[in-house]
């Protein structure tokens, strides 16, 4: 029986292939999977997941075990954040269309019956459908470094709004250091590299647009400011959720950007689905910007049958492209003041189905940075680095192939997590044989096809004699992020996976092989001597002694430590995600093979 998870989540991500032309001379696609933007509903008392390019649906009784099912009905399948909302016993599903009205679609039964669409009025990007307890709908969306979150009620028989829209939330990065660009926060562009691009986008404009289609006021700094906003380091804000929790109204949204580490979710809270909405005091709501695989943003909330909240949202690896990503899910709710929150402390470990959040980790990483050696190939080390971004590669594609882990000891091992990666060669491909998605931009070809990863995972005491822990010698799935759950009596000091097939016949990359457990020992001390240093309103500068390995948390409130990020290496840590003018309390769990141990809290501010 499946009692735990392990993000990102298992489940079968479908490869694409995607052109940039901007270069007119390239033709090659890069190949990468990609699923994102995800919407988790309940419904009929199963649960629907929705993701960006996957040409389909999952549905699961139980969040365990989930099934694709392919969309019937001319749905958009290479349009962005699929959107889904019960009214009225339908499912209505939208998705984003930038200059096009944004058609709307509905089925009684998605996984018998196609999509019929039902009209459409207007141009929406990151759409999201709300229906109140009176019946009444609203369509929130937004997705632009420009432009707010805006919202309208609808007239659902006609589907058009009732009324203009209405601004909801606007960014403000000089108060919200989580809504800063960049990674870790840090902007990518000098203002040197941003004036540059503003000047060589200004000659392109003024050569392609006749002075009749650039109006009389628009003049050479006026069109400067406009690339400015575009071109510089202005946050997205995008992907709106709406929740509604005890007469509240919860409306979350996604930032700054999805190729960032620091990707997450926040939320403003009202008391009309139209708000006004007053920014919640616990953001960012979702962020995971430290782990094996980091970023937690443009999500949905779900209640699910047994009156547990959860929470799921785009991961990103963004190492073939930018939008090479995954899903994650967590533990979520509300605490006692109806403040929102996201459980995210060890947010890559594994995750007990029936958990309460903050309950800690069941179990403990034990392969990080542990004697890796290989059949052959390169970047053994990167198995177990903890980072989803680089990998180890064999020499062949030859049957056989293995990789073999050295914990050092005998010890208690309860989970495997095997994640396969993605090369960034780039690849010719015969358009002649497939439908391709063309934009003025870009092309893309999402490949539909049946794709099988097989594999056998063996354990070893003294790494001589080795038994099976799970054979998928002859599978027909493909999990690039495959988590085998053991008993937990195993006990094994080398895990060894050999590897028979991975998609296209390529050479196997691995980039974790992570094994969890109980280690053996004494767990780490507290840590000490907390040094805090406020940078700036926004950003603190936190430093201990001890255990270098730590959870650090952080909240408004000395009950409320919310929020989290992973430290693997150094005494130190920078913390670009603070509220201005808002209390601050931190506290350290340093942790190691054999627990976690809490620290002190720390009023900061």
């Amino acid at each position: 029986m499946t009692n735990y998870f392990c993000n990102p989540i298992n489940i079968d991500y479908r490869y694409q292939y995607y052109k940039n032309n901007t270069n007119a001379f390239n033709s090659l696609y890069k190949r990468f999977r990609e699923a994102a933007d995800p919407t988790l509903i309940n419904f009929n008392g199963e649960y629907y997941l929705f993701l960006s390019m996957t040409a389909g649906f999952y549905s699961s009784s139980d969040l365990k075990s989930w099934k694709f099912y392919p969309y019937q009905g001319d749905i958009p399948i290479y349009n962005y954040a699929p959107d889904v909302c019960e009214i009225n016993g339908y499912l209505y599903f939208s998705s984003s269309e930038m200059t096009e009205p944004t058609i709307f679609y509905r089925s009684k039964d998605p996984k018998t019956e196609p999509f019929e669409p039902v009209g459409g009025s207007f141009p929406i990007w990151d759409s999201h459908l709300f229906e109140d307890d009176d019946g009444r709908v609203y369509c929130y969306w937004g997705c632009s470094n420009q432009e707010p979150i805006y919202g309208v009620e609808m007239d659902i028989e006609k589907m058009e709004p009732r009324g203009d829209k209405i601004a909801l939330i606007y960014s403000d990065i000089n108060n919200n250091g989580f809504e800063r660009f960049g990674e870790n926060h840090i902007p990518p562009k000098t203002e040197e590299q941003i004036s540059k691009s503003v000047e060589e986008m200004l000659v392109f404009v003024k050569q392609k647009y006749t002075d009749q289609e650039i109006e009389q006021d628009q003049t050479d700094d006026a069109i400067r400011e406009m690339l400015r906003g575009y071109l510089g380091n202005s946050p997205y804000i995008e992907g709106a959720w709406m929740t509604k929790h005890e007469r509240k109204y919860y409306l979350q949204y996604a930032i700054p950007g999805t190729q960032y580490n620091i990707y997450g979710d926040a939320v403003y809270v009202g008391l009309h689905p139209l708000g006004p909405f007053t920014k919640a005091k616990n953001n960012p709501y979702s962020y995971f910007p430290t782990g094996f695989i980091t970023g937690a943003g443009h999500g949905s909330t779900l209640k699910d049958n047994a009156n547990r909240f959860w929470h799921t949202s785009t991961m990103r690896i963004s190492q073939n492209g930018e939008f090479e990503r995954r899903i994650g899910m967590w533990h979520a709710g509300f605490d006692q003041d109806g403040e929102l929150f996201c459980d995210q402390r060890f947010g890559d470990w594994p995750i007990r189905f029936g958990a309460n959040p903050f309950e800690g980790p069941d179990m403990l990483l034990l392969s990080y940075k542990k004697t890796v050696t290989a059949s052959s190939g390169i970047g053994i080390e990167n198995i177990v680095n903890e980072d989803i971004r680089n990998y180890w590669e064999a020499a062949s594609n030859a049957e056989g192939e293995w990789i073999e882990i050295d914990l050092g000891q005998i010890q208690t091992v309860q989970g495997i997590q095997i994640n396969f990666a993605d090369d960034d060669f780039e690849y010719h491909l015969d358009t002649g044989l497939c439908p391709i998605e063309k934009g003025s931009d870009a092309e893309r070809y999402l490949d539909t096809q049946k794709e099988v990863i097989q594999w056998r995972l063996e354990g070893s005491l003294d790494g001589e004699t080795f038994e099976v822990i799970k054979d998928k010698w002859d599978a027909n799935t493909d999990l690039p992020h495959d988590f085998i759950e053991l008993e937990w009596s195993s006990k094994y000091r080398f895990i060894r996976l050999t590897i028979r097939q991975v998609p296209y016949g390529v050479t196997p990359k691995i980039s974790g092989l992570r094994i969890f457990g109980r280690g053996n020992g004494e767990q780490p001390a507290k840590a000490s001597s907390i040094q805090a240093e406020l940078k700036s309103p926004i950003d603190l500068h936190l430093s201990w002694q001890g255990e270098t390995r730590a959870n650090i948390l952080w909240g408004h409130d000395r009950d409320k430590l919310y929020h989290s990020r992973l430290n693997f290496e150094g005494n130190d840590c920078q913390i670009g995600a603070l509220t201005s003018e808002q209390a601050i309390y931190v506290r350290i769990d340093t942790f190691n093979e054999a627990g976690v141990t809490q620290g002190d809290v720390v009023k900061i501010r």
